[in-house]
């Protein structure tokens, strides 16, 4: 089961010590006030201060409640986000929550978008056969799902256009799959680098104040340069490769 959605308004933070009420709350986190109620119910969000018979939130309640936002907003299940906040306290401060949403944030925006077959042909400009459509997934450009809709990675032009090229069907799948490895594996080695070169230091000096601040930073910067290096690093390694074979 997803968690709902919430709305796409930007998001405010609440100064040091404000107390919302929910209404104010869902104002400033773009999050529904049913949703937030939702969230409470399951746990993922603390209680309130009571005043009376009204429920007061603050900065550490708008925090996690953009933090459950960020989680849903990559994808993950409702399961998948109470399993990760058992590992994130009630009494983890705003500065706590904005670094691991930090470090949640997507290296490279994601474009997903789920379709019926119908729209998948009118973006294409074209009715697409299945196995147009199977061969759009082994690219990666498509992902059929269970109801019989799809869900587009992005634009559909690049897929498309590999498709048009005349290129054998299994050139396109295998070569597909060969990026897919050897990233999946260069995406995991440079994770567990950061873990333990950055993260688990900040951990064992029992988590400073001071240093949530700069992490984060250094992860919005840190991001964006190592997706140009990996592909700077990508076009090199091919024209060796092929200044080695003409040699």
């Amino acid at each position: 089961m997803a968690v709902p959605s919430s709305a796409q308004s930007p998001q405010r933070s609440a100064p040091d010590g404000e107390l919302l009420t929910i209404d104010q709350l869902a104002d400033r986190s773009g999050v529904t006030v049913r949703n937030i109620r939702f969230y409470a119910g399951r746990g993922l969000i603390p209680p309130p201060q009571l005043r009376g018979r009204t429920g007061l939130y603050g900065p550490d309640h708008l925090a996690r409640l953009e933090l459950v936002s960020e989680l849903s907003a990559l994808g993950f299940t409702l399961a998948a986000i109470e399993r990760y906040l058992e590992r994130v306290p009630h009494s983890a401060g705003a500065g706590e929550l904005a670094l691991q949403r930090a470090l949640l944030a997507p290296w490279v925006p994601e474009e997903l978008e789920e379709v019926d077959r119908t729209e998948l042909d009118r973006r294409a400009g074209r009715p697409l056969d299945d196995t147009s459509v199977d061969a759009l997934e082994a690219l990666g450009a498509v992902e059929r799902l269970d109801d019989g809709r799809v869900r587009l990675h992005g634009p559909l032009g690049p897929g498309l256009e590999m498709l048009d090229s005349g290129l054998p069907a299994s050139l396109l799948r295998d070569s597909h799959e060969l990026i897919e490895k050897h990233t999946t594996a260069l995406a995991e080695d440079l994770m567990a680098l950061f873990q333990r070169q950055v993260l688990q230091p900040y951990r064992d000096a029992g988590r400073p104040v001071e240093e949530r601040g700069r992490l984060a930073t250094m992860m919005s910067r840190l991001k964006p340069l190592t997706v140009q290096g990996v592909v700077t690093a990508f076009g090199r390694a091919v024209n060796r490769a092929i200044r080695e074979r003409i040699g």
